[in-house]
């Protein structure tokens, strides 16, 4: 597994419930800040094997990413049994929510 990879998955693991992060920012801690949809593909293809918690990530602007609407729901209903509060088309107030880790 590549450093970058393995940096993503812990940073992931850490964001608590309640919290959120957006795939930028976790490209940026994990030392690759352009590399936000490299952070898509761990998402995608490690969530189950590592229990990511997928739904704590959303895009740059707090917006919920996942255009399917099953997922979608899964999201929405993941972040507000946590205490999210998930605005309109899937607004989520980052000023609020976003998760500052402490260094990887």
């Amino acid at each position: 597994m590549q450093p970058f990879t393995e940096k993503v998955i812990k940073i992931i693991q850490e964001i608590p419930p309640g919290k959120v992060m957006t795939y930028g920012q976790i490209a940026r801690c994990a030392g690759s800040p352009r590399a936000a949809r490299q952070v898509v593909r761990v998402l995608h293809s490690m969530s189950r094997k590592y229990h990511l918690p997928w739904h704590r990530v959303v895009n740059s602007k707090g917006k919920i990413a996942i255009q399917e609407d099953a997922s979608f729901q899964e999201q929405l209903l993941s972040l507000e049994s946590e205490g999210v509060e998930v605005g309109i088309q899937g607004r989520i107030d980052l000023g609020k929510y976003l998760f500052q880790p402490k260094e990887v």
